[in-house]
């Protein structure tokens, strides 16, 4: 891809703490993925919006899941969703959602 004004100014970070957050209109293209809260048991204390931003982060740096910066949820919260997603598809779906989505607007 070759960077021109115009895909810069589209594809910039600047109003998001790190750069591997969400802007509000890619979260509303993955919030329909996210499983819903469960009726019974202890009612979900984490933000999945804050545990999708972890683990693109975490994709982003590199770095071990005990080093991810204090203002994201736990850890051990993050690692919990994340292999929880990795089994039962919950990436596989919104990695193919995206891409029908980008090939879609390129036509």
């Amino acid at each position: 891809m070759v960077w021109t004004e115009a895909t810069r100014q589209q594809y910039r970070r600047d109003g998001l703490r790190y750069a591997s957050n969400l802007t509000d209109a890619e979260w509303a293209l993955i919030e329909p993925f996210m499983p819903a809260a469960r009726r019974i048991g202890r009612s979900r204390m984490t933000c999945l919006r804050a545990v999708v931003e972890t683990i693109l982060c975490r994709a982003s740096t590199g770095c071990q899941w005990r080093q991810l910066p204090k203002e994201f949820p736990p850890y051990s919260a993050v690692q919990g969703y994340f292999y929880a997603w990795s089994r039962d598809g919950t990436f596989e779906r919104i990695n193919h959602a995206l891409v029908a989505a980008s090939r879609e607007r390129a036509g």
